[in-house]
């Protein structure tokens, strides 16, 4: 008999009630005949007839909108959280403009896996929605009109978000119970899979692709591996890293770290100053390379800070320009990399870092727009001498990064520390 999903359903009562209650009632009359909680994030208490269940008007809140949204955030997580850990619920949606989109959005981010459906209907949602999603899959939809009123429109957005968060949540609760899915061991929300499979992510670039793509091949191939690629995009960098601290990963092979270069040098790319801790700090096994350090990212040509007018500049398409860091810059990178890796590193037995000296993107090899041997070994000796008598493993390789046989030896690699 099919189980009874229950949605979380999130917002400011005092100014969204008759749209918020078309939601509810929406979702109510699903044939999977799904439960509702409610969870008020008002800044005042809402006149409305409505079962609150959770709300957050008995708070000291502070006054100032910006402060109120903050700390409503931080309640509201705590709050969605609680439900999560308890098994109370299996998806979450809210409906809001730009405050309650702030709020919902960091609950839905704080407190919930990645895995878990989310959902956000929003005013916001057809402009830059990075502040909200992050590295999470926060679902947005676009609400058309403002939230402000029922109409025939918005009836049929929110009806459709009903409809959505319903059929979500539903899948989630069925792959729970061990219907769904027949790959990994515990997945978000203590999902139990037919098959245990050690679950690897591996960073990429698209000058780092047949590497990756060898080594995606050789683990599932040879060791029956689980393997999940990530952009090095800096979201890509932060999910991976957000995968690994929910213990949704087993190991690492972080081939393409080049947003550090980004972090360092004002690229658009940045994945933040903690790229590099999640893994050491776990604890689990990982392969680190120097994939894509000869190069940091930003727009289009005219994009280009005046301060790197004068540098080795590539056009990698109409919307993505490369410059070339020079040794005082990839000093800095290797510093931040192996800084990282000896602060946070908890069993540095299980970190080997491997330098390709062949080359370190496809435009790094003999004949390529940003081939600079010395350039590159500043990059090897430095990370060489700052990890001197950290008891973390570095070796040198002669061979380029998308070297075949160098994709092999490091997917051979990373077994050797998983078994």
């Amino acid at each position: 008999m099919p189980q009874t999903p229950t949605i979380l359903l999130v917002g400011t009562f005092d100014t969204k009630g008759p749209e918020l209650t078309f939601t509810e009632n929406t979702i109510r009359k699903q044939p999977q005949q799904p439960n509702v909680l409610l969870l008020d994030v008002s800044h005042r208490p809402p006149e409305t007839s409505v079962k609150i269940d959770y709300t957050l008007a008995q708070k000291a809140l502070p006054s100032l909108r910006a402060e109120y949204i903050k700390a409503a955030a931080q309640h509201a997580t705590t709050i969605v959280a609680d439900l999560y850990r308890a098994g109370r619920i299996h998806g979450i949606i809210s409906i809001g403009g730009s405050c309650g989109t702030n709020i919902a959005t960091a609950a839905m981010r704080n407190a919930l896996p990645v895995g878990f459906p989310k959902l956000m209907v929003s005013t916001m949602a057809s402009g830059d929605v990075k502040p909200y999603v992050e590295e999470t899959d926060v679902t947005m939809m676009y609400s058309v009109v403002d939230i402000a009123g029922r109409n025939w429109i918005l009836e049929g957005i929110l009806r459709n978000a009903g409809c959505a968060i319903v059929g979500m949540a539903a899948g989630y609760l069925d792959s729970l119970s061990g219907n769904q899915g027949e790959t990994g061991d515990e997945g978000s929300g203590g999902q139990k899979n037919k098959k245990k499979k050690k679950r690897v992510g591996i960073t990429m670039f698209g000058v780092t692709t047949p590497a990756v793509d060898k080594i995606r091949g050789h683990l599932e191939d040879v060791y029956g591996f689980e393997v999940y690629v990530f952009h090095a995009t800096g979201a890509g960098g932060k999910a991976m890293e957000r995968l690994v601290r929910e213990g949704q990963l087993d190991a690492v092979v972080d081939l393409t770290t080049t947003e550090v270069v980004d972090e360092l040098m004002g690229g658009v790319l940045s994945a933040g100053p903690q790229r590099l801790a999640a893994a050491a700090t776990a604890g689990i096994p990982q392969v680190i390379s120097v994939g894509a350090c000869d190069m940091a990212n930003f727009g289009p040509r005219n994009t280009i800070p005046e301060r790197y007018e004068d540098r080795l500049i590539y056009e990698h398409n109409p919307t993505v320009t490369l410059v070339r860091p020079n040794a005082e810059e990839t000093v800095q990178v290797a510093r931040f990399i192996a800084d990282k890796l000896k602060t946070f590193a908890v069993r540095p037995d299980l970190i080997r870092l491997v330098l390709p000296t062949g080359g370190i993107s496809i435009i790094d090899t003999p004949g390529q727009p940003f081939y600079d041997p010395k350039v590159d070994e500043v990059l090897f000796s430095t990370l060489q001498t700052e990890l001197e008598g950290s008891d973390i493993s570095v070796k040198r390789d002669p061979r380029a990064i998308n070297d075949p046989e160098f994709a092999i030896s490091v997917a051979d690699l990373l077994a050797d520390l998983v078994k």
